[in-house]
């Protein structure tokens, strides 16, 4: 019987894309080849330019080949900040359905469902988004799902909220090609011991609480989920005891027990997190952003902004964007407010 060619990876690489998610991919397929003796995976590092591209950890990484050259490969999945901009906005989209056509799967890691869905490659399907975020991609692609599932397998779409969850799809990969007891073994490798399920939902933080919203009381969870549902209309404190059957004291203490904050404290932190995100992952303006989480104007939104995150929207934008724009080599362009 002839040997069965090796399942064939392409990573598409774009300027910050986090280098975690691409060592979380490659070494438990490295570890699958080591311990059968075989190259059962092959990978390949593709990139828009043969230029070395350079990773979140400013590190760079020199492409195999160009997305306009690459052919032959089972998957390809995209590795990018959510920021991430197409160097030739014609022709690689186009290229990226050309190669749905030929019925590659296609995925994106963390911030790389971002372009994945700018290229008109998420309509009509769900996706895994990083809870960070959550909010600027909603902002933006209002009519694709986002799930909070690590990893969401959709027919020919495989994406994935980050590098944990990255790891953990690559462990099922080495399952279905080469069954349980090798996935196991390569877990081992690399002391992996808990491999998440498909539908596991993401471990969320509750902020400045030092604890994930699932180690909370039932109650308590509630409470959150009624504030994540409510940001560009926000609930008054009362009418959120009084759905959970609570008195306002009552509320009022248990919420600070479990959480070490007021309700009124976190619910604005959680509004100005959201903000944050598009701040940061968009370029919508500041007025939009304000009403986006339940400010009537942008000067209360800046103001409590820049209270808790030390610098106003405006400069946090201006700031970020300069880092990005120097680790792609460009020159910096015109903020927008």
């Amino acid at each position: 019987m002839a040997e069965r060619a090796p399942l064939r990876l392409g990573f598409l690489m774009f300027p910050g894309f986090p280098m975690a998610c691409l060592t979380s991919a490659i070494e438990p397929l490295r570890a699958a080849n080591e311990i059968t003796g075989r190259r059962q995976f092959d990978w390949r590092l593709v990139a828009e330019t043969r230029a070395p591209v350079r990773s979140s950890a400013d590190l760079g990484f020199d492409p195999h080949e160009t997305l306009q050259d690459t052919e032959g490969l089972d998957h390809l999945y995209i590795l990018a900040p959510p920021t991430a901009e197409f160097a030739d906005p014609r022709r690689s989209p186009a290229r990226l359905r050309w190669l749905d056509r030929t019925g590659l799967t296609l995925g994106a890691f963390s911030g790389g469902i971002f372009p994945l869905a700018r290229a008109g490659l998420m309509e009509g399907r769900p996706c895994s988004v990083h809870w960070c975020y959550e909010a600027a991609f909603k902002a933006e692609f209002p009519n694709v799902t986002a799930s909070e599932a690590v990893i969401l397998r959709d027919g020919r779409r495989n994406t994935v909220s980050g590098a944990g969850a990255v790891f953990d799809l690559m462990l099922r990969l080495v399952e279905e090609r080469l069954g349980r007891d090798c996935m196991t073994e390569v877990a081992c490798w690399f002391q992996h011991p808990f491999v998440r399920d498909e539908d596991a939902s993401q471990k969320v933080p509750v902020s400045l609480a030092g604890a994930t919203a699932d180690a909370l009381p039932a109650q308590i969870r509630d409470a959150i989920r009624l504030f994540e549902t409510h940001i560009e209309d926000p609930l008054r404190i009362p009418d959120v005891a009084a759905a959970l059957r609570l008195s306002g004291r009552h509320f009022e203490r248990l919420f600070k027990r479990e959480t070490g904050q007021s309700p009124l404290r976190y619910y604005q932190h959680l509004r100005l997190s959201k903000a944050r995100q598009r701040v940061l992952y968009s370029n919508d303006s500041l007025r939009d952003i304000a009403a986006s989480v339940g400010y009537v104007t942008s000067s209360p939104m800046i103001r409590h902004y820049t209270e808790i995150f030390g610098v106003s929207p405006k400069d946090e934008r201006r700031l970020t964007r300069a880092l990005r724009l120097a680790r792609a080599g460009a020159p910096e362009s015109k903020s927008v407010e």
